[in-house]
């Protein structure tokens, strides 16, 4: 990767490649964006390594002092060698940036990969095309704030933090003393803080820029001007504070601050401006001076920058990191504008010349930002997990009586349960309906007229606590399955759940911690079609394969009624995440597979979807769902290619296969068969005799991670791979 550097001792700028940086635990790699040069401290630094040795040592008397004591410790040559060698290295440049999350380290939850993030640090916001940031130096960047704003965050939590130190209230007069980047920042904080604002700086196109951005009045500090605003805003009292965010060996400007500010008056450094204070002036009126250290609370402490450790909010209000997301939210909500201080935005790779220009005197800028190209490297798959099974313990049937009858409790009675389960289950011998649960006491009374059930409730804690239920059967919306399914294997229960089993990996990991906290893995999800029948018929005549298959299925789902709760994507997931998991588990059990990878398009609008899957033997399924088809035409068709040989299902009604023998069934003169009263009879055998359950929970949660795959895939244009499939 690029990283500007700069020798010290022969002030040679240059852009190096240098190795990436780790992504070590507690910080995140970042792929810079826009990152911002400081005009004043990092244009000072570049004017010092341009001077002569004796010039570096004047202008840094704090580090002569510290070789003087080298010497009387180590000695001449000792501390020559330490100092030349110390020179003579390459040291970098750059605080402020604004870039993509590339990968995070251990411990990182509050970010992931492709966020937009503001970094800060003069060892870890480098002007580099890659940084890696510890947690407490980076913030998530407000949605709709654009990268090249967000730059500005550093800066703008040094602006901030000088601000706080000054304590404005409503009503009061400020003096800004150097209108550079931070002294324009500076304006704009305490303008929205309710303070009015004087300005001072001796370059009048700062001055006009600083009142546009709203300060109240703006001049020379040699004019008259200034005086006659500060005294016209106060009533001839002085300004309540003053902030010194000027630089340079003047001391004109602390002189100004005392005979400017008021009795008792607050005067806040944030710049690095000399400081011979003027006893009598400052005695006299007794002011409050105060410094203002970089950022925050935190800065220069390695146990909250390199390790992590957070203040208590309820001791340390504003840190660096809170002041950096303050700073954020500030400018996407338009309190404070930095685009007028953008004076020029250079590519990365003219980073020198831009440098030397600002040196120079070339290019005049307030805030000059480098802009990164964009990266044109592989990018990595983006990835879905499929969880292990991990069982607490020996997984085993509830015991129970073989003779006895199977006790069923049903939490929902929508119409899926009302047409198409509980017609399968009320006339089953050796089956009881025990209890209905449903949100509202009038739906439970009804489906206790209708089918039997000897309790409708509302209570489901009741049922999960009451020890003679087998088996409790979860048909609610989507959004309460996974949540509802962990509740009942906990209690210990056997559970059918309808799809999908859960809308989020972290739902599909509750459910499966459930079954590994429990032992309890006897779950089955109401996935049927596997069950049918006619299509169970047409895989055995097709036979067993030897080489990779093709499989095409086409659903044509049909428009939903306006106003059914399958469109509520906010809460109940997408159409597909609810529906799609019936083809999926179809595919794979027709294919004797689990999917390893996912690849989804849709039309405008997700309308219809395409869905590759990619299973272990190269074998594909092309699952196409459609909305905007014919309602006449058949809802479910499906084609199996393998070795010469053609499986087709015709809705539900027909299949045949061709090969080396050709097999038609007979058109079944009754309603499709879709599996239901076989799935719901291997379901109640399972549940009776203590035997397997009648699809290896493996296969449900793979299922499931491919379907909640489709909408990553959409949402990331790429193939997902499936992590961790079998």
């Amino acid at each position: 990767m690029k990283q500007v550097v700069q020798n010290y001792k022969s002030g040679e700028l240059a852009v190096l490649d240098v190795p990436v940086p780790g992504c070590k635990p507690g910080g995140v790699l970042v792929r810079s964006a826009y990152s911002l040069i400081s005009t004043g401290t990092e244009l000072m630094k570049v004017s010092e390594a341009g001077m002569s040795m004796l010039g570096k040592a004047r202008s840094r008397p704090d580090q002569v002092a510290k070789v003087m004591q080298s010497v009387a410790t180590n000695g001449v040559p000792a501390t020559y060698r330490k100092v030349m060698g110390k020179l003579d290295s390459y040291t970098p440049l750059g605080y402020s940036l604004c870039g993509v999350v590339e990968q995070v380290g251990a411990g990182i939850d509050d970010v992931k990969v492709g966020d937009l993030v503001a970094c800060a640090g003069n060892e870890h916001a480098l002007h580099a095309e890659l940084n890696w940031v510890p947690k407490n130096l980076y913030a998530p960047v407000p949605d709709g704030l654009a990268p090249r704003h967000a730059a500005f965050g550093t800066v703008g939590s040094i602006a901030l933090q000088g601000v706080r130190q000054g304590e404005p209230q409503l009503g009061e007069v400020a003096l800004v003393i150097g209108l550079g980047l931070i002294g324009q920042l500076v304006v704009q904080l305490l303008t929205a803080s309710g303070v009015r604002v004087v300005g001072v700086d001796p370059d009048p196109v700062r001055c006009e820029l600083a009142e546009r951005l709203g300060a109240a009045a703006c001049g020379d500090p040699a004019s008259a001007a200034v005086e006659a605003a500060v005294a016209e805003l106060t009533d001839g009292h002085g300004v309540d504070q003053v902030y010194l965010a000027a630089g340079g060996g003047s001391n004109q400007p602390v002189e100004l601050a005392a005979r400017l500010c008021r009795d008792r008056g607050r005067v806040v450094d944030i710049g690095k401006c000399r400081l011979d204070l003027p006893w009598n002036a400052y005695y006299e009126k007794e002011l409050d001076v105060r410094f203002s250290r970089s950022y925050g609370p935190g800065r220069y402490d390695p146990e909250y920058e390199l390790e992590g450790r957070d203040y208590p909010i309820g001791y340390v209000r504003w840190t660096e990191r809170r002041n950096l997301a303050c700073f954020l939210d500030l400018l996407a909500r338009g309190s404070v504008d930095v685009e007028p201080l953008v004076s020029h935005i250079a590519d990365f790779d003219d980073a020198v010349e831009t440098y030397q220009r600002l040196k120079d005197g070339d290019l005049k800028a307030v805030a000059v930002l480098f802009r990164y190209p964009e990266h044109k490297g592989e990018a990595q798959a983006p990835e879905v997990a499929v969880p292990a099974v991990r069982r607490g313990g020996q997984a085993s049937a509830p015991a129970r009586s073989a003779n006895s009858p199977v006790r069923l409790a049903f939490v929902g009675a929508g119409n899926y349960a009302t047409s198409m389960l509980l017609p399968h289950l009320a006339p089953r011998d050796g089956v009881v309906l025990s209890t209905v649960v449903t949100t509202t006491a009038l739906s439970a009374a009804n489906a206790q007229r209708k089918f039997g059930f000897a309790e409708a409730t509302t209570d489901l804690d009741a049922v999960l606590g009451d020890k003679s239920i087998d088996a409790v059967f979860v048909v609610t919306r989507h959004s309460s399955h996974a949540e509802l399914t962990r509740k009942a294997l906990l209690a210990g229960k056997t559970v059918f759940v309808e799809k999908p089993l859960a809308l989020t990996e972290d739902e599909l990991a509750g459910v499966l911690a459930a079954v590994e906290e429990s032992g309890n893995d006897r779950l089955q999800v109401g996935f049927n079609r596997r069950f049918a029948p006619l299509l169970q018929e047409a895989r055995k005549r097709f036979g067993a394969r030897t080489g990779p298959a093709s499989l095409r299925y086409l659903v044509n789902a049909g428009r939903l009624q306006q106003g059914s709760w399958y469109l509520q994507q906010g809460t109940e997931g997408s159409r597909f995440a609810g529906e799609g998991g019936h083809f999926i588990d179809t595919a794979s059990w027709l294919l004797d597979a689990d999917p390893v990878s996912v690849y989804a398009v849709a039309t405008s609008g997700n309308e219809d979807l395409q869905v590759v899957l990619r299973y272990p033997d190269g074998s594909t399924a092309t699952i196409s769902y459609v909305t905007t088809g014919a309602a006449g035409f058949p809802k479910e068709t499906l084609d199996l290619v393998a070795d010469g040989k053609v499986l087709r299902l015709d809705d539900f009604v027909r299949a045949s296969v061709y090969g080396p023998k050709r097999w038609v069934s007979s058109r079944l003169p009754k309603a499709r068969d879709k599996g239901q009263n076989a799935e719901l009879a291997a379901f109640i055998k399972a549940v009776r005799t203590g035997g397997p359950m009648p699809v290896p929970l493996e296969s449900l949660v793979a299922t499931t991670a491919a379907t909640l795959a489709v909408q990553a895939g959409l949402a990331g244009g790429a193939p997902v791979m499936l992590a961790g499939a079998r």
